[in-house]
């Protein structure tokens, strides 16, 4: 937990300085000072910080962001039902776990999404929009009205392709023990799959004028990750059934008809290229290793000499021409 964020928060709410605030938990200024740098801070002081500022179990940065503990609520309420119109809306064969929310950590992904693209997140809850607009049954949903809550629709639509596509081609890659790849960068790719998703939604500039950096930066970062993957996956032979970079450039319309093509068996006998190239290259260093050893035992590996311009496909072509 941020221990800054706990402290910023305090200041804010109580309105009280550094050592009002130390007197209220029992500990010393400098105290205050080292969590406000990101000390650890311990369950027992986390529990006094929520009972003075009357936050409950809210993440302390998403109450900063959000400006009160209220609009916090008001905005938790409101991702959820989102979520659950998103999830509904999912055609991937896959359950969409992240907008399930089972650890309570949507709120903060998507408000740090959001503040990423450079969204500012009003310190006062839209007027109007309330759970009411979310569940009628306009042929153009009322939220549609508040651009703010549309762009959250939009992110929530494309992480349902986008996790479908993760569930059917990369988790079981993810979750193998025998790549280890939980110690690696790509322990990323799963938690940030909301940045990701949020790349392939279309945004209005105005209302998130760092969103061309923020994509860049995204989409960088599962390039490499990606990566690491895959090459984890040829050197444990551990079968791709997918292009893994179809998820980072994938249209959500791609994913999902390459994920519900995985989730019915139509890709039950079928292998990525990739797989067969790299058959070719595990052969070619075992020939690569073996040869030598053979032309010494056979005492003749003075006298080999291989021309590799033989092997040239346009040298043979010249040749028969």
């Amino acid at each position: 937990m941020n221990s800054k964020a706990f402290v910023e928060l305090a200041l804010h709410i109580l309105q009280c300085n550094q050592k009002q605030l130390a007197g209220l938990l029992g500990v010393s200024p400098t105290q205050i000072t080292k969590w406000k740098n990101g000390e650890h801070i311990s369950l027992v002081m986390q529990k006094k910080f929520r009972e003075l500022t009357n936050i409950g179990e809210l993440d302390p940065s998403d109450v900063l962001l959000c400006g009160s503990v209220e609009n916090c609520m008001k905005w938790k309420i409101l991702i959820q039902n989102l979520a659950e119109l998103a999830r509904e809306g999912a055609e991937t064969g896959y359950y969409t776990q992240p907008l399930e929310d089972d650890l309570d950590l949507l709120l903060g992904s998507t408000l740090n999404t959001l503040t990423d693209m450079g969204v500012t997140i009003p310190k006062e809850f839209p007027k109007g929009l309330n759970e009411s607009f979310i569940n009628e049954d306009d042929d153009e949903p009322k939220f549609r009205e508040y651009p703010l809550a549309s762009l959250i629709y939009d992110m929530y639509s494309s992480l349902n392709s986008v996790y479908g596509f993760y569930a059917a081609y990369i988790d079981h890659i993810i979750n193998d023990d025998r790549l280890d790849l939980y110690s690696s960068p790509a322990e990323n790719i799963e938690p940030c799959l909301l940045s990701l998703a949020a790349t392939k939604v279309k945004v209005d500039q105005e209302l998130a004028p760092n969103f061309n950096k923020f994509r860049h930066e995204a989409i960088s970062d599962y390039e490499k990750w990606m990566l690491i993957v895959k090459e984890a996956a040829f050197q444990g032979r551990v079968p791709l059934k997918a292009e893994l970079m179809d998820m980072v450039y994938g249209s959500p319309n791609e994913l999902d008809h390459s994920a519900e093509a995985e989730s019915l068996g139509v890709n039950v006998a079928q292998l990525h290229p990739d797989i067969y190239m790299n058959e070719l290259l595990v052969g070619m260093r075992t020939i690569h290793q073996v040869l030598p050893a053979i032309l010494k035992k056979l005492d003749i590996e003075k006298e080999f000499e291989l021309d590799i311009s033989e092997l040239s496909v346009n040298s043979r072509a010249r040749k028969n021409s």
